[in-house]
């Protein structure tokens, strides 16, 4: 059996607040925060487990499979991409993803369960195979100080 793990990362700044768009994190939606610049729905949970099987696949998934979804279809749905993402991995199975957001905001703490249920739905996995961690970082970075939102994810794999 090949054993693979996959590190992935991404981060977006927020929205004006004076903008209507929402804020997605691991596929949930989060009232009390604008949402992500980007020009997807921004969901940076996603793109950061994107980015992650992008490391063990060799294929890039953002800026080059979501960007031809968005200009071609006109889809801006993060859990597509993940879908295309997780197509790439073949016969490879996913055993668990770790996932770590820095934000000072919106408050994670008390939906963390939600995304975990989330994001194995979107995944096809147990949600025991999936698990996340929050954090503020102590204001020491500007997603620490409520500039935006910074996630890493570590997939891992077999054969």
């Amino acid at each position: 059996m090949t054993i693979r793990t996959g590190i992935g990362q991404d981060s977006h700044r927020f929205v004006s607040e004076e903008s209507s768009k929402t804020c997605i994190l691991g596929g949930v939606i989060f009232d009390n925060a604008p949402g992500m610049l980007a020009n997807s729905d921004g969901d940076v949970v996603l793109h950061a487990i994107c980015n992650a099987i992008s490391s063990v696949t060799g294929i890039r998934i953002l800026g080059t499979i979501a960007d031809e979804l968005l200009e071609k279809d006109g889809i801006t749905d993060s859990s597509v991409y993940l879908h295309k993402a997780i197509e790439t991995l073949g016969d490879k199975k996913i055993n668990h993803v770790a996932i770590t957001i820095e934000a000072k905001k919106p408050i994670i703490g008390k939906r963390l369960d939600d995304m975990r249920a989330k994001i194995a739905e979107i995944m096809d996995i147990d949600i025991t195979s999936v698990g996340i961690t929050a954090t503020s970082g102590e204001g020491l970075t500007a997603c620490g100080r409520g500039e935006g939102i910074q996630v890493f994810a570590i997939i891992t794999t077999n054969q």
